[in-house]
């Protein structure tokens, strides 16, 4: 099995990016009030913050990686419809399962829960395509 180097540090790009405009732009007002985070809050934790996602985005993009590569050579196929197939599987066995769970017991708003684990989805998505085009 080959890992493709560039295709992860792409995809942590492409994680980071997708974090960006999810919780930048796109909802974070909505993120502010179902959390009851307050924009000061947010900026104290940011550093650290963005320390844990550059992490996370990284184990992400090499067990995608692993995952795509495995299936690219189990299907004999390498097509990019495969390597998303692998990140919406990735994603609803690991991901939305875990943070369902999880919201549940700590009664978080539903709306929350969509929201994340939405966020969830396009990461592992976005992150999936540089995995199989490189």
């Amino acid at each position: 099995m080959e890992i493709n180097w560039l295709g992860i540090v792409l995809a942590i790009v492409a994680g980071m990016a997708v974090a960006s405009i999810w919780y930048g732009k796109a909802f974070l007002a909505t993120w502010w009030n179902l959390t009851g985070i307050t924009p000061e809050q947010s900026k104290q934790a940011s550093r650290r913050n963005m320390v844990q996602l550059l992490i996370a985005n990284t184990v992400t993009a090499i067990g995608l990686a692993i995952a795509i590569e495995t299936a690219f050579e189990a299907a004999d196929n390498d097509s990019v419809w495969l390597a998303l197939l692998v990140a919406l599987v990735a994603w609803l066995t690991f991901s939305a399962t875990t943070l369902l769970q999880h919201n549940a017991f700590e009664l978080k708003p539903p709306k929350l829960t969509l929201l994340n684990t939405s966020y969830q989805l396009a990461l592992f998505l976005a992150m999936s395509l540089p995995l199989a085009l490189l």
